[in-house]
């Protein structure tokens, strides 16, 4: 699809020899991107490159006759037939405003976007389709979009599906997603010479690397959405506000775009960027804060429910933050990777996954623990128990994964999962761990959360904790939500093949650098109807902070308690300031936090 797409494109620009500028002439060849020049031994890398890298439109062009300039004819030679695929003309965009809002605590940012698009390429007594492509940031979640052209207005609407099935649904031509992380939308039949307006919000995670945030948000737009110079004034405004949300100093580490600090209150910063521009951005906007923090702290950010919400009760965001990793010891680990090995497995996915777990079994350290095992119609083990982490026992693994990871037959979750449960049944003085990973769907996924769940709560604070990991749109994403819920784990999900081994590699990072186990909050036995989003709290990593979200009636008091264990069993106590807020919409936080 990525390439089609890109060769639509180039299809479009080839097209934009044939318009004019309004003082006469040809308009200047569509400069080529830097990395299409580097990329010009290998023709199929260089097309990719046209791939949009910031928000951007485009006019869907069936009939190549209908493109000429609207507001100075080229009277070429009309050209016959039409195009199918259609070609992609990228227009050009007159303004754009970008909109971030970083919620530190609830490790979520919402970005808006307002732009303004000219169809500068079709005729004005013809009309086209437009398609606008939102490359969105980390793990981006489209909130809404509105769009106006001229009288006529657009917007989307986000509903419950409720059999869950989403995943399956084929998006209509009209919306929906392109690939991984890009939102699309289509507007019929504008016509030339008409101006687009749009707002589009989604949210994305922030980054977290070492007790640093940051947040990308693509907006590294290509030349050739630049309007003449003489005649459109573009002026480009990045507006930016950080909640640290916890009463500890925010420590500014790097920004793309320069930017003015225009005010600072309490746990609040507001920086503005807005200025005059030859071209638009050629980067996207980068920003990096810490929030300074000797050891585990956090807090609850709570709101009242809003007036279109169907549920009265008030929302609350609960956080806590890893701090200083290196005062914590992570637990020792024993770890069941459990890996699909059926035949849609085949190719770039499992051998992306087969070195994701090179990588990660090498990570492993001496008093760990470890076994894997693959399956598909069978089940194979690398060995009948767990093995200890030392070089002879991963080299023979990584031996064992080239010679065994072979896709072929269907998709039987059950069993493994069984097999792993009891591998791990007598860990001692060690956190077990279930680590899936799968690119299919099961027909009894109710089955199975029931029986893992009967089965956890058996085995008490000692249950292994299940982490999931799910490749392609076809994969029930919901079923391994639901069961990394369930297992106090961490669920992720690689789209599209390229991105599979980094995917993998944070999710183990994250899942196995667990420093704090058996979370629960002291105070909430009196609260009227405290309901936690997630069926468990999960336990702290090393490498990302916590956040769970839910719903409360009553009043809450000014402190609550978070407790939970150490990796030397010793108990730790975090105290939680609640804070009522109104700048970050916890609705739209907790729909992302659902999401991913």
């Amino acid at each position: 699809m990525d390439e089609a797409f890109a060769r639509a494109v180039d299809d479009g620009l080839k097209l934009t020899k044939r318009l004019v500028q309004p003082g006469g002439g040809g308009l200047p060849p569509p400069r080529p991107h830097a990395a299409m020049e580097r990329d010009r031994d290998d023709p199929a890398a260089a097309l990719l490159q046209l791939l949009p890298t910031a928000p951007m439109a485009y006019a869907v062009v069936v009939d190549p006759g209908a493109v000429d300039s609207p507001d100075v004819p080229s009277y070429q030679p009309h050209v016959y037939g039409r195009l199918d695929p259609p070609a992609l003309i990228p227009l050009q965009m007159r303004e754009v405003d970008l909109r971030v809002d970083c919620a530190a605590g609830c490790d979520t940012a919402e970005v808006a976007l307002r732009a303004r698009w000219w169809v500068h390429c079709v005729t004005r007594s013809r009309a086209c389709h437009c398609r606008i492509v939102m490359p969105m940031g980390h793990q981006g979640s489209i909130l809404g979009a509105e769009v106006t052209v001229g009288k006529r207005s657009y917007n989307t609407h986000v509903i419950d599906i409720e059999d869950n099935n989403a995943v399956k649904i084929a998006m209509p031509e009209s919306g929906g997603l392109l690939k991984q992380e890009w939102f699309s939308l289509t507007i019929p039949q504008v016509g030339g010479g008409e101006d687009i307006f749009a707002t589009i919000r989604w949210s994305q995670k922030l980054l977290y690397d070492n007790g640093q945030f940051s947040v990308e948000v693509p907006f590294c737009f290509p030349q050739f959405v630049n309007p003449l110079p003489k005649v459109f004034m573009k002026k480009e405004k990045i507006q930016l506000t950080v909640n640290s949300g916890v009463s500890k100093e925010v420590l500014l580490q790097g920004t793309s775009h320069p930017l003015k600090e225009k005010g600072r209150q309490s746990q609040k910063l507001s920086f503005l960027h807005e200025s005059v521009v030859e071209n638009w951005s050629t980067k996207d906007f980068t920003f990096s804060f810490t929030v300074y923090s000797g050891d585990l702290s956090g807090g609850i950010l709570v709101q009242p429910s809003t007036l279109r919400d169907y549920d009265d009760r008030d929302m609350f965001c609960l956080f806590l933050l890893p701090g200083n990793t290196r005062i914590r010891k992570v637990f020792r680990k024993s770890i069941v990777y459990i890996i699909d090995a059926s035949g849609s497995m085949q190719g770039k996915p499992l051998e992306s996954v087969k070195n994701a777990m090179s990588t990660t079994l090498s990570d492993l350290m001496q008093g760990d623990y470890f076994n894997i095992i693959t399956f598909n119609d069978d089940v194979h083990s690398f060995s009948s128990s767990l093995e200890q982490v030392n070089e002879k026992t991963i080299g023979n693994a990584i031996e064992w994964m080239n010679s065994n990871f072979v896709a072929q037959g269907g998709t039987d979750i059950m069993r493994p999962l069984s097999e792993a449960m009891a591998l791990l049944s007598n860990s001692h003085d060690v956190l077990p761990q279930i680590y899936l990973v799968t690119d299919g769907s099961v027909d009894d996924e109710r089955n199975i959360c029931h029986t893992l769940k009967t089965q956890l709560m058996k085995s008490g604070s000692k249950s292994p904790r299940i982490s999931t990991f799910g490749l392609g749109s076809y994969c029930n994403h919901y079923f391994l939500r639901m069961l990394a819920s369930i297992g106090k784990g961490h669920y992720a999900a690689a789209l599209d093949t390229g991105s599979i081994e980094g995917r993998m590699l944070q999710w183990f990072q994250k899942a196995s650098s667990t420093i704090v186990s058996n979370i629960s909050i002291d105070g909430i036995k009196h609260i009227q109807d405290f309901e936690v989003d997630s069926e468990y709290i999960p336990d702290i990593s090393a490498k990302y902070p916590l956040s769970v979200s839910g719903r409360y009636h009553g009043k809450l008091p000014e402190t609550l308690i978070a407790k939970g264990q150490l990796a030397d069993m010793s108990e730790i106590s975090i105290e939680l300031k609640v804070q009522h807020i109104k700048d970050i919409p916890l609705d739209k936080v907790r729909y992302s936090i659902l999401l991913m």
